[in-house]
């Protein structure tokens, strides 16, 4: 992932972390891409593809998208009404995590 930040850790080492988890991560490059192949978004998200497939049985358990088999390749349907699971955000729904992140930039003001 380009430009994850990092800080130094107490040994001099240096920890990377991001803002969004890798489950948010893929909800978001499956809303991006629906019939994206679990290979492609693992590629995207920085992780293996047995952690992307992992993450999306998660995220097909939890109710956030749903899996439909079209031919030989999945096409994804994501829930924009789910909430999110910590009590903190329990009264928003993933479609503003979702809207953010997937909208088309909008025009520069002149």
């Amino acid at each position: 992932m380009a430009g994850m930040a990092t800080t130094a850790g107490g040994n001099g080492s240096t920890r990377h972390w991001t803002f969004l988890t890798n489950h948010a991560h893929v909800l978001l490059a499956i809303a991006r891409n629906p019939t994206a192949r679990l290979r492609d978004v693992a590629a995207e998200v920085g992780v293996t593809e047995r952690a992307a497939q992992a993450i999306v049985a998660d995220l097909e358990a939890g109710g956030y998208l749903r899996r439909t088999r079209v031919g030989r390749r999945n096409e994804y349907t994501v829930n924009p009404t789910g909430h999110f699971r910590h009590p903190a955000e329990a009264d928003r729904q993933v479609g503003d995590l979702l809207a953010l992140f997937t909208a088309a930039p909008a025009e520069p003001r002149s």
